[in-house]
């Protein structure tokens, strides 16, 4: 703990004016690389933040948070299991979907594909596709009416918009399932949308659920599972987890964080190698605190050492140099965070100035799906990031501080 004495000593060897001017700005540039770091780290994991909820939001609007499926691949009973489901108070709401594999044919362009049959009118309650809508509804798919909604990029690579008749095919087994043969089932374009994710936009095709079971041969009211909008989407794997327990055997259940586990893996490596790049600028100054204070005992061992003379113990050397490191740290970290908060908060506003000042766009709406820069600036961040780096510089003043307590007195007064 610091005394007075040592405080007002430290504090007092920091604002003197040096014989050596190199030390000061040393000391000036270990405070700015602090204060640098700190601010960097702030703004890019904020905006890794925002990312991840922006990746989120996108891959949560064509699925939901979780489903319910059987374990033979089909689900006999989905009326009873919805209502047992609602039942829970976590659960929102609940929709039926037929989903399988095929391919879509239109002229000589073929292409792969998911097709998901629904009910449109419990889908929008479980997914944003309704909200998404370039052309046409949800709506619009009807019972036998043999309609197919395409995402954007889908559409494109067959080359069809609303109104055209496109082939669908699905796979069937014959002859005992030694064999397979090609189903042909013609559908209507009656919608595109766009939610902004390619594994979406690029291979999602909506029918109704009776069109979808149809194709598929499934006796009636035979799905392939139900999906699951909860209240809360991080508690969504516990509450799916509970429903299937609640449910007995014969069920079996995936989540959004089983579906898109790469994604959220990816995203979490790449925050952890910025925040570890990014730190070795605090890292740089830190060794330039260290630096800084192996100077300053080297330009102050005379003082040092009449400070010895007169009874300063050795602990008191060290605290009044580790006051001098830890002044610099604290000043530059409080700096960095104010400066990080201001530009994390305000990065959305100051890119699209920096891209019209500099006439170039960070992010052009005509390559990427997201043209702006989110952020999402999180209190817990900026305290593990200050405290970081707080510790950082303190452990730097360690060397510095007890070489000065082994000073030896006479030996640097021997020509003074």
């Amino acid at each position: 703990m610091f005394r007075p004495f040592e405080l007002f000593v430290g504090l007092r060897y920091l604002r003197a004016r040096r014989r050596n001017q190199y030390v000061s700005f040393i000391s000036l540039m270990s405070l700015l690389g602090i204060a640098l770091g700190v601010a960097a780290l702030i703004v890019i994991i904020s905006v890794m933040n925002g990312f991840e909820n922006e990746l989120r939001f996108r891959l949560l609007s064509a699925t939901s948070h979780a489903s319910v499926l059987g374990e033979s691949g089909e689900l006999d009973d989905w009326q009873d299991v919805r209502e047992r489901a609602l039942a829970m108070p976590e659960v929102l709401a609940a929709a039926p979907f037929v989903e399988f594999a095929s391919m879509l044919a239109y002229g000589r362009e073929l292409s792969p594909a998911t097709v998901r049959g629904v009910l449109p009118e419990l889908e929008a309650s479980v997914s944003r596709i309704n909200e998404s809508m370039l052309a046409g509804s949800l709506a619009d798919l009807t019972s036998g009416g043999r309609g197919v909604v395409l995402g954007r990029l889908l559409a494109l690579r067959l080359g069809v918009t609303p109104g055209d008749s496109i082939t669908l095919m699905v796979p069937r087994a014959i002859g005992g399932g030694h064999s397979l043969t090609p189903e042909l089932w013609r559908f209507t374009v009656t919608g595109l949308f766009e939610v902004g994710m390619q594994e979406h936009d690029g291979v999602l095709a909506l029918i109704h659920l009776d069109d979808a079971a149809t194709v598929r041969h499934m006796a009636p009211g035979r799905v392939t599972g139900l999906r699951l909008d909860t209240r809360d989407l991080f508690r969504a794997p516990d509450i799916v987890s509970r429903i299937v327990t609640m449910l007995g055997e014969g069920y079996t259940s995936t989540d959004w964080t089983q579906e898109n586990a790469s994604y959220f893996r990816a995203v979490a490596i790449e925050k952890t190698m910025m925040a570890v790049l990014l730190f070795l600028i605090v890292g740089v100054a830190a060794f330039n605190i260290v630096a800084t204070l192996v100077m300053v005992v080297t330009d102050k061992r005379s003082e040092i050492a009449i400070l010895r003379t007169v009874g300063t113990t050795p602990r008191s050397v060290v605290l009044i140099f580790m006051t001098q490191g830890i002044v610099i740290g604290l000043v530059g970290t409080l700096l960095g965070i104010i400066f990080g908060i201001l530009l994390a908060l305000n990065v959305e506003t100051l890119a699209p100035q920096l891209e019209a000042m500099f006439g170039f766009q960070i992010f052009p709406s005509d390559v990427y799906y997201i043209s702006r820069i989110p952020s999402d600036m999180k209190v817990s961040n900026v305290v593990s990031i200050g405290l970081a780096a707080f510790v950082l510089t303190l452990l730097s003043t360690i060397y510095p501080s007890f070489r000065a307590a082994r000073t030896q007195p006479a030996e640097s007064l021997r020509y003074d």
